[in-house]
């Protein structure tokens, strides 16, 4: 289990990120028009995962929106934008800010991944929710770079998670 902080408080958090080096593993969520979309529907594509708790939270949407502005200059390479958030919802602020360049998914029928992939928030105000968290994958699924950001309220290291593409 690990600890981050939500504006100073501890928050505790369960499962462990995917290792680097290691295959990532596999997942279903749900996307536009509640289709199941799974890991493999990305095959042959680098993976950007932008996990974070609600779109609807400022930190949350300027992540949606800096991955993607950043998104355009990447090659063979999609942006998942993974919360609680209900696809109406993820749908109606990436139409609402212009935002193109991401997927969004949503746990709404896959919880498992929360802990999956360790970003499991177990206890206080947002429990049941995703931690923020990046995990990067190359076009075979093997894990590039991880960040489980130590305070949620804070932005990832885009820089960082990018950099593991090149």
């Amino acid at each position: 289990m690990a600890q981050v902080t939500l504006k100073g408080n501890p928050v505790q958090v369960t499962g462990e990120l995917p290792e680097t080096g290691a295959q990532a593993p596999a997942f279903s969520l749900v996307g536009e028009g509640l289709a199941d979309k799974t890991l493999a529907d990305y095959a042959g594509q680098r993976k950007v995962l932008n996990i974070f708790p609600s779109v609807d939270t400022p930190t949350c949407a300027k992540s949606v929106r800096e991955f993607n502005a950043r998104a355009a200059k990447l090659d063979n390479t999609v942006v998942l934008c993974i919360s609680a958030d209900l696809p109406f919802a993820q749908g109606r602020f990436c139409g609402a800010e212009g935002l193109e360049q991401v997927k969004t998914l949503s746990t709404l029928r896959g919880r498992e991944f929360l802990d999956a992939y360790g970003v499991a928030i177990a206890d206080g105000p947002m429990a049941g929710l995703a931690a923020r968290a990046v995990v990067v994958l190359d076009e075979n699924d093997k894990v590039l770079h991880t960040e489980l950001v130590g305070e949620i309220a804070d932005e990832p290291n885009y820089d960082a998670a990018l950099a593991a593409l090149s």
